[in-house]
């Protein structure tokens, strides 16, 4: 169903909020290969978004999964007011007083291994303050929720004031585009690898999968008492069924939880696995009206890379099940306040050592060792700037450096276009700045504008993604022997599906 105002089918009418179930854009075409031509069709028409350029459907690769917390469609209306009140999700006068927003409440990294059978993931909490990457505006920290509305409202604004007649179905469009772009660039450089796909949802998307699924089972550690936010309760513990509303209130739900947000990360994983498990046993993947039905509502919510061919993503993703999808969350340091809000500090070098080790672990090596030991970090911090024309290029670069464990600095657009790439460096940073502008045919300069133990690469109009894991050593190693994930606290551990399905509080 289309509803009333909607933009065309192409891009659906998505509200930009949602949450576990980005992923459901995946799981979908678990079993796709051998259904009927309309089928096929259907799978081949979801996409829609040229924000990032997109890696390959086949063999290794990495997604990140996103949902927006908003209360409008793609085109910036409001959602009706009975779709609101069944997402308790504030009322029409509430939104037009600034309830809701543009934020990605939901960013779940996966790391899907050559042959696909199992794969790895990363829920990133939403509070993480970070340095921003190719975000528009002046705002360039803040917390990682945040990159996508900044970048959105700013690129909205330029839009309205370089061009008063532009229609506001193509303002929005644009400015998504450009939240997303920020998203997938600041994801990239706080976890320093590429990603080459993404899959997006929205509060209503999600509402409508769910009704289709006919709800979900879900396990709880204890009784919930109602939280008037999101206006979840559950009157006793273990396996329950909820259907479509009281699902999206599962998900959405932190307020009252011991640990918060970071609580709220395992209901979402557990929620995904819930669904690969019902996908995968109750008989949906073989009901082809059930497909049709599930295809038909993600056609219309949910957003993914126009590169990335699902059709192929499924054939390689059919052995696949909740058993060999391992959720983690990302540790934090600390809960701090910054400029009045309440934030998490993270340890960017960490994080991303973690990332690597997890998602690339070296042969015969556990991903998951037990103890966390002492990291030794590299001195040398890279600030990458892109000054050419190629999207996404300045956190491409930085992230390949840090694979070779250079510590990963500032990603944003050059204050102007440059012709030729430039490495600069400040104190310290000489042998590391000489091995990295090498890779460009360029000789790096010093400069007093670069911080000490900086090293800033300035990418011209004729920059590419040199071959950098060959050549690039930094000039004092990373140690990555022992950069285990957190098995105690707050983010600590995994969520572990019995049956398929996880209890978690």
């Amino acid at each position: 169903m289309v509803r009333t105002g909607s933009p065309p089918s192409l891009w659906g009418p998505a509200g930009k909020a949602g949450y576990a179930l980005s992923c459901v854009a995946a799981a979908l075409v678990l079993a796709i290969s051998g259904f009927s031509y309309f089928v096929v069709k259907d799978v081949s028409s979801i996409g829609g978004s040229h924000a990032i350029a997109s890696g390959p459907s086949i063999g290794e690769q990495n997604i990140l999964l996103m949902g927006l917390e908003s209360r409008t469609d793609w085109n910036g209306n409001i959602l009706p007011d009975d779709v609101l009140r069944a997402l308790h999700a504030c009322n029409r006068q509430e939104i037009q007083n600034g309830c809701g927003g543009n934020a990605t409440n939901t960013l779940i990294l996966i790391h899907i291994p050559a042959g696909g059978k199992k794969a790895v993931g990363f829920s990133i909490p939403r509070d993480d303050w970070v340095q921003f990457a190719d975000t528009l505006g002046t705002q360039q920290q803040g917390k990682i929720d945040q990159a996508y509305g900044v970048s959105m409202a700013t690129k909205e604004g330029e839009l309205r004031q370089q061009d008063p007649g532009m229609s506001q179905d193509q303002i929005a469009f644009d400015g998504n585009e450009a939240g997303r772009a920020a998203t997938v660039a600041t994801v990239e450089q706080l976890t320093g690898v590429h990603i080459d796909h993404f899959a997006e949802i929205n509060l209503d998307g999600f509402y409508e999968l769910a009704k289709v699924l006919g709800g979900v089972e879900v396990c709880l550690n204890h009784p919930v008492p109602l939280d008037p936010n999101s206006g979840f309760s559950a009157a006793h513990a273990g396996y329950q069924h909820l259907n479509a509303k009281k699902a999206l209130a599962f998900v959405r739900q932190r307020d009252g939880l011991t640990n918060g947000d970071l609580d709220r990360t395992h209901r979402q994983q557990a929620f995904i696995d819930s669904v690969m498990h019902e996908l995968n046993t109750e008989g949906v993947l073989s009901d082809l009206t059930k497909i049709q039905a599930l295809l038909s509502v993600a056609k219309q919510y949910v957003i993914t890379d126009s590169g990335w061919n699902l059709l192929d993503f499924a054939a390689q993703m059919r052995s696949l099940t909740s058993g060999n999808l391992t959720f983690r969350t990302l540790p934090i340091q600390a809960y701090i306040k910054i400029d009045g809000q309440d934030a998490n500090q993270v340890d960017p070098t960490y994080l991303q050592q973690l990332v690597q080790r997890t998602f690339y672990p070296a042969p015969g090596s556990s991903p998951s060792p037990a103890p966390r030991a002492t990291v030794s970090a590299s001195p040398v911090t890279v600030d990458v700037y892109n000054g050419g024309s190629t999207p996404g290029l300045a956190a491409e670069v930085s992230a390949a450096l840090v694979k070779t464990g250079y510590k990963a600095g500032k990603v944003a657009n050059a204050a102007s276009p440059l012709g030729t790439t430039e490495v600069l460096y400040g104190t310290g940073a000489s042998a590391s700045a000489s091995k990295i502008a090498s890779l460009f045919n360029v000789t790096a300069a010093a400069s007093s504008q670069v911080a000490a133990g900086h090293v800033e690469v300035l990418l011209g109009a004729s920059a590419t993604l040199p071959s950098i894991a060959a050549t690039a050593t930094p000039s004092t190693s990373t140690s990555t022997s022992a950069v285990p994930s957190p098995t105690t606290g707050a983010a600590g551990g995994t969520v572990n599906a019995k049956n398929g399905i996880p209890c978690v509080d």
